[in-house]
């Protein structure tokens, strides 16, 4: 199941980069390269066949490298995908309130303008009021009057005042739309009955209203209009993580890759530890073949691991009396495939932690059926037995 797991998020994260059924049959691949040299390490000791064992270790550490990589980008999408969100948001809200600035700073400067424009008007009505104007003829020059020098200005002035009157009159309208685009854009975050793309949908219509509002009013004036922000679509605001070898870069999750990393873990500790015991009990039968064949050795000594360990080769006794070990060979090769030995080299094995009741049981067996037979006739020494 561990496995199951494992290989759901392996096949998801790899199926953004190529075909799904090639993924489908890569991520089949690596799980069981995963479980399989996990129950061979369990089986074999690395100073038996260090080439076996290195290439069986490296083999299981390139499969869990693929799996951990892949599976890092459901993990990702998992754990980030409310970061990411809120990401999104505060874009959207900085490019709005950037806007919104620009325009607030430009709206300031054409006011200044429109006044310091209606502040000269002024000035030359009153000029020509008083004859002072420097553009008025040398015959009117100094005559205080409304004559017709002065109708022309203050024409003029009274048309600033209306244009002055008709911008406020825009000004105020365009604050009532910054207003409403700003209360939108709070709501986009807020949690509420409304749809989200019915709010995304409004904060995009008021920001199209005021851009077209003050777009009007500065191309009007003759100012430089800003560069409206181009937001995202809604598709696009909404959209999940997309995996791509760019979550690996900057804004690496660690929570995600311990997350991906400890399925894999589980699985490969799982698969070591039930290859690493025996897999099913001894029958009677085999177990009576397993302890006579082991009598028969006779080199036994507690190594570094305080495991007892014995010598499998022939004596060289044995080998000029040419014995025939086959029997005691083949109990040595099942116990090992079986996982009640361990290998050590090519020439001594270990008892493994399972073998050991297995021999206390037989031993006990053999004591009881000497104590019974030598019942009445005294204790039974070590020779006997």
């Amino acid at each position: 199941m561990l496995s199951v797991a494992s290989g759901f998020t392996t096949f998801y994260g790899m199926s953004h980069f190529i075909i799904p059924w090639i993924a489908l049959v890569i991520t089949i691949a690596i799980q069981s390269i995963i479980v399989i040299c996990s129950l061979e390490l369990a089986g074999i000791h690395w100073r038996a066949n260090r080439f076996r064992y290195f290439s069986v270790l490296l083999s299981l550490v390139i499969s869990l490298a693929a799996s951990i990589s892949f599976s890092y980008f459901k993990f990702y999408e998992v754990s980030e995908r409310e970061t990411l969100q809120n990401n999104k948001l505060v874009e959207v809200r900085q490019q709005v309130e950037d806007y919104i600035n620009s325009i607030v700073s430009l709206k300031t400067d054409i006011f200044e303008q429109k006044r310091a424009e209606l502040a000269q008007a002024s000035k030359e009505v009153s000029a020509a009021y008083f004859g002072t104007h420097p553009d008025i003829s040398r015959h009117y020059k100094n005559q205080v009057g409304q004559g017709p020098f002065w109708k022309r200005f203050n024409e003029l002035y009274q048309n600033k005042q209306e244009e002055n009157k008709r911008l406020e009159e825009t000004f105020i309208l365009l604050d009532e739309g910054i207003r409403e685009m700003q209360s939108n854009l709070n709501s986009l975050g807020m949690v509420q009955s409304m749809p989200m793309e019915n709010k995304y949908q409004s904060v995009q219509r008021s920001l199209q209203t005021v851009q077209l509002s003050f777009h009007q009013v500065a191309f009007q004036v003759g100012h430089v209009i800003p560069q409206a922000p181009v937001l995202m679509t809604y598709g696009e605001y909404t959209q999940g993580v997309k995996p791509s070898f760019a979550m690996w870069e900057g804004g690496l999750s660690i929570f995600a890759l311990v997350c991906a990393a400890m399925v894999d873990f589980f699985t490969v500790l799982l698969s070591y530890r039930l290859e690493f015991k025996a897999p099913a009990p001894l029958t009677e039968q085999e177990e009576d073949l397993v302890f006579q064949c082991i009598r028969e050795f006779n080199e036994f000594r507690i190594n570094e691991n305080d495991e007892l360990e014995m010598i499998i080769e022939k004596s060289p006794i044995e080998k000029a009396r040419r014995y025939s070990d086959w029997s005691r060979m083949f109990a040595v090769g099942f116990l090992l495939s079986r996982g009640f030995l361990r290998k050590i080299d090519r020439r001594t094995v270990e008892f493994a932690p399972n073998l050991y009741p297995l021999i206390v049981d037989r031993l006990g067996v053999k004591l009881k059926g000497l104590e019974n037979n030598n019942l009445g006739s005294g204790p039974v020494d070590e020779q006997s037995l």
